[in-house]
Order: C-alpha cells, then structure tokens, then sequence
C-alpha cells in the first residue's frame, strides 16, 4: 500500500516563540514518519498565520525558506481559530490523502499522530485525539470544560467527550466537511456530522511548549456560545418551556389575588410586586438575548461572506 501524502495544518496567532520549537518537533516526527515509510516524502507541514501581531509570518518564511516540507499562509486579517483552520485545510484538501489539526502549542502529544495514521490505515475517515485525563487543567477549566461537553449533549449535538481540534481526516472527509457552507462554524460538533467510520486515539495532554495560552476566560465563554448555537435550536425551545411556565404562575397568583379579595386580606404587596416585575423583566430580557443571538447568526450567514481572505501562500 503506497504511504499517504499527510498534510499537517497549524493555525497560528502570535506564536513567534513557540513556533521554532514545534517546526523542530515536526520535522523529528516527519523524518521518523517517511523513514518508516508511514507518510509520502511529499507530505508538509501547513503554518497558518492568523493575522498574528508579533514576528510570526517572519519566522514561519525563514522555516520555509530552510525547508521545503513548511507551507506558510498568510490571511489578510485575524479570522479567528476556526477560520484559520479552515483556511488550511481548504488549501490542502486537494494535494493530501489526509489532513491531521493540531494547534502550535504542542500541549496535544505529537507521537499521537502515529496512532492516528495506524487506524486511518485501517480505513477510518476520521480519527480523533482524545484527553485520556484533565490532570493539567485547573479546577475551575476541568469543570467547566465537562459541564460544557454534558451540556452541548443534553442539547442534543453530537461531540467526541474530552477531543478538540486534534483529528485527522481523510480526504474525502476532508472534501465533505468543506462543503458545508455556514459561515458560523464549530468544527468540534460539524465533524462528527459526516457520518464516516471513526477511531479514537488517547493521549496526554501537556504543558504548552513556550509563550501564553490565547484562549482566556473571555474567549472560552464565546466560544462555548458559538457552539451551542451553532448547532442547536434547544435553547429557544427551552426559553418558550420557560415562558409557559411564568404563564402558569401568573395563572396561579390571579387565582391567589381573587381569592384574597374574596376574603378581604389584600395588603399593598410593594415587595411582591417589585419581585414580580424584577423576574419577568429579566427572563424576558433573556429570551430576547437568546433569540436575538439566533437572528444575528442568521444575519451573518445571509451575508456569504468569505471565512477568510488570502494574503499570501509560500509553497
């Protein structure tokens, strides 16, 4: 069976000092990979530029400059993490057997990759890295990450518990998965929507090799939202429940109004009645939020706008 030509793609925002670390990792696992004949000599490695604001785009030419396995791509504007794996993988999809994602941290086990390449030999389009634990993760992240995972399940969206953006596709998943067309995207939930035969791979999942996470509390909440409701209408469904239950105790409390003013125990209720407008105002303010996050996710896709704009390929 000949060797699949494997593209590695890898979305970077201000990683000038992680990534000369990654590049020399890479290519001790690539090296390894076609000297054991498991990868094509004509396999690379994509480096995508996020509209990074430090020295990233200079050290990713010199990497290409000093080896040829190193693409690097250059998007005209900070997209974000999905559009810039997106962008990566579009570029790749028809040069490539298959594509593995990985972010340029590191802090997903590299050598998982062998792992991935052994199922995707025994015919499985999709093959994704799994946390055998959270150890690393802090508390509050390991709770909040599992809340999430329960919670986008309860929501009835279908995800691989404690996987990430860590997978490898085959190319015709790969072309499948590039065929949906909603600018709002949450690849984590769209991949498992192909359908094709799966595996698991297990790792450790470790430190980053060098600079700071770009994902702080702030962006770990929008991300979690764009999850939800990019891939699940349960949430209006549940502000509607939420609604006929506040009209079944307004149903309650006119009985309990009646019934006082039948028995002439009516009392001016300042307290109850603030209370009452406090809590309809706020739910209704939520439901409004709510519906309104849909409408304007309705709004952007209307517009087609590109996922991302090219500024520059090296290949």
């Amino acid at each position: 069976m000949k060797s699949p030509v494997l593209f590695i793609v890898i979305p970077c925002y201000n990683e000038q000092e992680a990534l000369p670390i990654t590049a020399k990792r890479l290519v001790e696992l690539t090296d390894d990979m076609i000297a054991k004949a498991l990868i094509d000599p004509a396999s690379r490695i994509v480096l995508v530029d996020d509209g990074s604001k430090d020295e990233t785009w200079r050290v990713i030419s010199e990497l290409h400059a000093g080896d040829g396995r190193f693409e690097g791509v250059k998007l005209a504007h900070n997209a974000g993490h999905m559009n810039a794996l997106w962008a990566g993988m579009t570029l790749s999809a028809e040069r490539c057997d298959c594509v593995i994602t990985i972010d340029a941290d590191l802090q997903d086990d590299v050598n998982a990759m062998y792992g991935f390449l052994e199922e995707y030999g025994k015919g499985a389009d999709v093959v994704y890295g799994v946390r055998s634990s959270r150890k690393t993760d802090t508390a509050f992240k390991r709770t909040t990450a599992q809340g999430f995972y329960k919670l986008m399940k309860k929501l009835g969206v279908e995800m691989v518990y404690n996987s990430a953006d860590y997978r490898l596709l085959s190319r015709r998943a790969l072309e499948a998965l590039l065929s949906f067309g909603e600018v709002n995207m949450f690849l984590r939930g769209m991949v498992p929507l192909l359908g094709f035969r799966t595996a698991e791979v297990y790792y450790e999942r470790g430190e980053r090799v060098a600079g700071e996470s770009k994902y702080p509390l702030k962006k770990m909440i929008a991300f979690a939202m764009e999850g939800i409701t990019s891939l699940s209408n349960k949430p209006i469904r549940y502000v509607l429940l939420l609604g006929a239950l506040c009209a079944l105790l307004g149903v309650g409390m006119a009985v309990y109004v009646i019934v006082s003013l039948v028995h002439h125990h009516t009392v001016a209720g300042w307290a109850s009645m603030m209370m009452s407008i406090w809590l309809l105002g706020g739910l209704q303010l939520m439901a409004l939020g709510m519906i309104g996050e849909y409408v304007g996710k309705i709004y952007m896709e209307t517009k087609r706008r590109p996922k991302f704009i090219l500024e520059e390929h090296l290949k």
